[in-house]
Parts: C-alpha cells; structure tokens; sequence
C-alpha cells in the first residue's frame, strides 16, 4: 500500500525553530528567576525556646535549693546572740538555720517571732503558758517542709531529711529551747545540729 508522502511534514520542520537574534544576559536571568518564582518556598524552621526555658528553671530551683541553706556558717554575734564554745569537731551541713536570740527566732535569716528576754509569749503558743508549740514558728517550718518534699519529689538526689542548725544565744532558757525542738519535730525536722564556736 503506497503511503502518500507529502502528508508528513518535511524533516526540517520538527528542528525547533532557531533565532537569528543572540539571547542576551538580561533575557536569561528573567527565565531563571520566572522559574524560581514557580518553586514552591522552602519551609523556614526557627529556633523552639520553650524546652530551653524549662531546662533553665529547673536549674534555678535546683541551685536556689542548694544555696538556700546555707546561711547558718555567716551567723554575725552581737548583744542579742552569744554563740556558746566547743570543742566539736563536726563540720556544718546543708540544713535550715533557726536561730535564738535574746528578742526573737528566725528562720533562714527571716523573723519568725519576737522574745522578751528569750521567752516565747503564751499567747503564741498552742495550750497557752503550759504548750510547747510554738504556732509562728510551726506555720512557717511547715511552708519550708512542703516546699523542700515538692523538691525531693522532683529531684531523687535532693530527699527530705529534716536536717536543722539551730544557733541559739547561751542564755536561751532551756524551756523556751524545748519549746522550739518541740515545735521542729512536729514538723519532721528532728535531726539537729547546734552552731557553736570552736576554741583554737
């Protein structure tokens, strides 16, 4: 069967047509960025901070629970505070500081109740004259305990053991002195420490 040959088209014709006039430089760069302009935009990734910021607390309340303590070694004496001498050889621990002056008791530095001449007040205490809580200085250790197991609760290095400094004047009465053991036993802080002065 005799195929009619000039119904194809004519060999040259399927060769893309050839400009006469040389592409300039302005031409090609229009092209390309025509072309970039298709691409779909890369996705930007910034920087996520907030798993950064809950690293930084966490060390904050690590270190803040680590320096806390640590106030009872800077105790100054003066008139109010007489720190009685030892022989001990017992080197200070990290423990809260409950200290007993003449006018008053603090805990970490901060007053708690006042004294008149080393004695608590009746009206502070739980049962009056004859109690041995003493109800300040109970409401304050328990905010300590609570916050301090809340610690040990997120950090298993850091248990809760009770561990107390107390830096009483010389001439702190024993009841009064009873009454504040009392008062820390009642809130899990039993194991004690008395600050004292070493002789050379």
């Amino acid at each position: 069967m005799m195929t009619n040959q000039s119904s194809r088209p004519p060999r040259d014709s399927l060769a893309p047509p050839v400009s006469e006039q040389s592409v300039s430089m302005s031409h090609v760069n229009r092209v390309v960025r025509a072309k970039l302009r298709r691409r779909p935009e890369p996705e930007h990734f910034g920087l996520n901070i907030y798993p950064m910021m809950d690293m930084l607390t966490i060390l904050l309340v690590y270190m803040m629970a680590i320096f806390a303590t640590s106030s009872a070694a800077a105790v100054q004496e003066s008139s109010e505070l007489r720190i009685p001498y030892s022989t001990s050889k017992v080197e200070l621990g990290e423990a809260i500081a409950v200290q007993i002056s003449r006018s008053g008791v603090a805990v970490d530095g901060k007053p708690v109740l006042e004294l008149r001449n080393g004695i608590v007040d009746p009206s502070l205490k739980q049962g009056g004259s004859s109690g041995f809580l003493i109800t300040p200085l109970y409401k304050t250790l328990s905010e300590i305990r609570d916050r301090k197991k809340r610690t040990a609760q997120r950090f298993a290095n850091q248990p809760f053991v009770g561990d107390v400094q107390i830096i009483a004047d010389k001439r702190t009465p024993y009841r009064t002195l009873s009454e504040v053991i009392y008062t820390l036993g009642q809130t899990e802080f039993k194991n004690l420490r008395f600050v004292v002065n070493k002789k050379n």
